[in-house]
Formats: structure tokens, sequence, C-alpha cells
């Protein structure tokens, strides 16, 4: 191998290195992406089904403005400090001409990015304990 054809072998090495490299820092850099995406959509999806879960005439109690997730027991869980959710409920919303209440989750995640998830609920025939209609 002659001293010419060493450079520029070297050259090109040197010039694949510096693109693998350079592909190498984008992905590391947004390999916390997917995980941030990952819990927000869990976050809304455990605030969303217990919005869902609640009697018709209770929904509304369920709103809230944004804040730190907390448990079932309402303690805000410290790992989830960096997260905010927000919850709205939208009673006069109308499903295909139906009485129906929208249900809609908004969590942003530490990096500031939101994520929103939507659900309906209607009225299927729900009483109190007193034997009362709960729909209207």
């Amino acid at each position: 191998m002659t001293l010419v054809e060493l450079i520029i072998t070297i050259v090109i090495i040197g010039i694949a290195a510096a693109a693998l490299f350079s592909a190498m820092a984008s992905i590391t850099a947004r390999s916390a992406d997917p995980l941030l995406r990952q819990q927000s959509l869990m976050i809304a999806e455990s605030y969303l089904s217990a919005a869902l879960a609640l009697p018709y005439d209770q929904l509304n109690s369920a709103a809230q403005s944004p804040a730190a997730p907390r448990d079932l027991a309402g303690a805000p869980v410290n790992e989830l400090a960096g997260y905010s959710v927000a919850l709205t409920v939208d009673g006069a919303a109308k499903l295909n001409g139906v009485d129906a209440t929208r249900i809609e989750v908004t969590v942003t995640d530490p990096q500031n990015q939101s994520l929103q998830l939507s659900g309906w609920r209607t009225c299927y025939g729900e009483y109190d304990a007193a034997g009362n209609a709960l729909c209207p």
C-alpha cells in the first residue's frame, strides 16, 4: 500500500466515523422521548379510566386544572413531579345526537410536550341508592 492510498483510506474512514458518531449523538439525544411519551400515555389512560368509572352525576366533580399527578388517595406522586395533568369535562357535548359527556385528559411531560386523550361517557340507566334516576 502506498502512502497516497493510506492517506485516502484514513480520510474515508474518518468521514465514515464522523457520520456514524453524529448519527449516534442524534439518537442518544432523543432516546428519552419515547419513555416520556409512554409515561404520559400511562398517566392519561389512568386518569381517563378513573373518570369514566365515576357515576354519571359525579363526572363534573372529576374536572381538575393542571396539577401534578396524584394517586387514588389524593397524595402527590413524587416520581412524577415533572408532569402536569389537566382533566376537563364537557357535559354540553353531543355524540351523534345523544346526550353525552366528553372527558379530556391532557398530560404535559417535563420537556413541555403535551399528550391529549379524550373519552365519551353516556348515562346508561344509572340509579342512586334511593332508586332515583341519575340520567337527565
